[in-house]
């Protein structure tokens, strides 16, 4: 037996990283990835003083009704819509997430969608996979260029404006809107001027989604917000599944009134609606926008930091770097 506290890591991760936490704790970490139910959850929850968990672990009153040991809760994702904050705040277990570390490699990702999208990408090389190329057409598989063209951001943390510094590269005017105007200084920084939601819909070329999922902003975009933007617009959502109505923007993409999409995200993800699959115009992928090598390793890295911090060791001791809710702490 062990006096050290305890430390569940709810899906298997980077060995090398959760090392740091074993001079301190007794470290549980499950060897197979897969989604608990809330029972299980509990259980698991009940014996332990930290916990490591994903987006699939949907934490809330129930599942720490007897987790009376438990201090931190560290979320391996900038989004913490899978925590019930407001519960976990009340049985004073503090929050984290890993913001900031995969800001770059989101940003990267959401102009791969933009990108494949525009030209047709996926389309395309099921076609050539599937042994349709006989020969070269000079007007098939037109796309759309991206240069010069209009980019909206819908939600402008620092995502969003990372996603906006690489617009500069494709001459790209920058419109964005979010709860309220940035700063003059990262206005300018970004290129980037603050609209309207009805403006930004109207003028956009290509909307990027960067904005949180909250109850306010679930089905930002359903079939009304979808009824103002151009036909022949992009739509790419790296945020979270959610913000989009999935059935309207599937009835949108079928009629062609919209031209294309790039989806990372899913409302009840992994399941999808299913006239998504049936369309070529809408790239798809499985909610991987962080998933690189270096910056899944910074993230499991942070969700160490924050449990370490709050236990008092490391460089952060007392002060857990990217706390949700500090006020447990005081």
């Amino acid at each position: 037996m062990t006096d050290k506290p305890r430390v569940w890591v709810s899906r298997p991760t980077f060995p090398g990283i959760v090392v740091r936490l074993e001079p301190h704790f007794e470290v549980t970490v499950e060897p197979e990835e897969r989604k608990f139910s809330p029972s299980e959850l509990a259980t698991r929850l009940a014996t332990q003083d930290a916990a490591i968990v994903g987006l699939k672990d949907r934490i809330g009153a129930a599942e720490i009704a007897q987790a009376t040991r438990l201090r931190i809760v560290a979320n391996l994702g900038v989004g913490y819509d899978n925590l019930d904050l407001d519960a976990l705040s009340a049985a004073g277990i503090a929050a984290s997430n890993t913001a900031d570390v995969l800001n770059e490699s989101v940003a990267d990702y959401a102009w791969a969608l933009l990108l494949g999208s525009a030209r047709r990408m996926n389309a395309a090389e099921r076609w050539l996979r599937a042994g349709h190329w006989k020969a070269t057409e000079f007007k098939a598989w037109l796309g759309t260029d991206v240069r010069g063209r209009t980019l909206g951001i819908l939600g402008m943390g620092r995502i969003g404006q990372a996603i906006a510094h690489r617009a500069v590269g494709f001459g790209m005017p920058v419109l964005y809107h979010n709860r309220s105007p940035l700063p003059e200084a990262t206005e300018r920084a970004c290129n980037a001027r603050f609209v309207d939601k009805a403006q930004l819909l109207r003028e956009s070329d290509f909307l990027m989604l960067v904005l949180p999922l909250t109850p306010q902003t679930r089905h930002a975009i359903g079939a009304p917000e979808l009824a103002l933007m151009k036909p022949t617009a992009v739509l790419v959502n790296v945020a979270r599944g959610g913000i989009v109505d999935d059935k309207a923007l599937t009835a949108a993409l079928r009629e062609r009134r919209l031209a294309a999409a790039g989806l990372d995200v899913f409302e009840g993800e992994p399941a999808l609606h299913p006239g998504l699959l049936e369309l070529d115009n809408v790239v798809l992928s499985p909610h991987i926008a962080s998933a690189s090598t270096e910056t899944r390793r910074a993230m499991t890295a942070l969700a160490v930091d924050n449990v370490l911090a709050l236990f008092g060791h490391g460089p952060h001791a007392g002060r857990p770097p990217t706390i949700l809710n500090p006020n447990v702490l005081a």
